[in-house]
């Protein structure tokens, strides 16, 4: 991987020089740390400014290493997705990460990271989702200011006990993520195209992705059965389809090959599907709380006709089908003032 790639990616004329290649990759918020790290791979010239920039990126990146590694000791959660893929990036490159995406092996290791996270940084935002009835599977999301919150992107690390949530519908959660680093990589990146289906292409980042798996020692059959199992034969088709004009696919182009006779029973797994659309829920954030360290799960009540509340270890949630009303959120304070006064 080198700038020319990233000119050919980014659309832009390597004539018109590293200034446009950078502006380009301005119009994503985190291109543009790939490409001030590609060009300081090559020397190219740049100011005090670039190089600051630069270095706030690179020390973002080595958080989310040392986060990862630490909460993976102290609670049992695992990255997923992001940062495994950026171990296949060149030395010196930085893949773009929105967040650091990591599974729990059950909601009380989510809990406890969730506690570590917010009582050893200045986290602001933290948004819950609950996926599934009963039983139901959890996503937390908290944020905190980056070192210049104009500038750079916020951290964020989002954690869930699914790691592949599926599409609501025809395609089911699967909670568990076994398989060799690389392939586990190329599992995500199909997960991914599930859940943009509407997309008229590939972005460059994953294009960038799947560049770095094309020379990883990939077993064609072996890949391509697990990829069917993981029920993401179709996704990962059309994501090879897509980029094969744009890259050498490499071991890939194998891989491509023996996923196509697994094509046809997906598809009509996925239409005979009947089961309904698994229900979502996002919390409403109602009030943080004092950390309460004895609980290991969230506890849900009911609040209403239609809303149900979600306490959990660091924050209280309402959780409705819909918008949140005024009268949700008064009806919900009753039952949580209720609750306090028993507890």
């Amino acid at each position: 991987m080198n700038t020319a790639l990233l000119y050919n990616l980014l659309g832009v004329d390597p004539a018109d020089g590293p200034a446009e290649l950078l502006q380009r990759a301005r119009s994503g918020r985190h291109l543009p740390h790939l490409v001030l790290s590609a060009l300081a791979r090559e020397d190219v010239r740049m100011g005090e400014p670039a190089r600051a920039e630069l270095r706030r990126a690179r020390a973002r990146a080595d958080h989310y290493t040392r986060l990862a590694h630490d909460l993976a000791r102290s609670t049992g959660v695992r990255a997923i997705h992001g940062l495994p893929l950026a171990g296949y990036y060149p030395a010196g490159l930085l893949r773009p990460q929105a967040s650091l995406d990591l599974v729990a092996p059950g909601e009380a290791a989510l809990w406890q990271a969730v506690v570590r996270l917010v009582t050893e940084h200045p986290v602001e935002t933290i948004d819950v989702t609950l996926l599934g009835d009963r039983p139901h599977h959890t996503a937390v999301t908290v944020r905190w200011p980056a070192e210049d919150p104009l500038l750079d992107p916020w951290y964020r690390v989002h954690l869930t006990t699914a790691a592949l949530p599926g599409d609501g519908a025809t395609v089911p959660v699967r909670p568990f993520l076994v398989a060799d680093d690389h392939v586990e990589c190329l599992i995500a990146l199909a997960e991914s195209q599930l859940h943009r289906p509407d997309a008229p292409g590939l972005d460059p980042l994953t294009l960038l992705d799947l560049s770095c798996l094309t020379h990883q020692p990939f077993e064609p059959t072996e890949t391509a059965a697990v990829l069917a199992a993981y029920r993401l034969a179709p996704e990962a088709a059309a994501l090879l389809d897509l980029a094969a004009p744009r890259l050498p696919l490499g071991a890939l182009a194998a891989v491509r090959a023996a996923l196509a006779p697994e094509l046809a029973p997906e598809h009509r797994r996925r239409t005979e599907t009947t089961a309904p659309r698994l229900p979502t829920r996002h919390g409403t954030l109602l009030r943080r709380t004092v950390i309460r360290h004895t609980w290991d799960e969230a506890r849900l009540l009911p609040a209403g006709d239609r809303t149900s509340l979600l306490l959990t270890p660091v924050a209280d949630y309402l959780l409705a089908p819909a918008a949140v009303t005024p009268g949700d959120r008064a009806a919900a304070l009753a039952v949580l003032q209720v609750w306090d006064g028993q507890s």
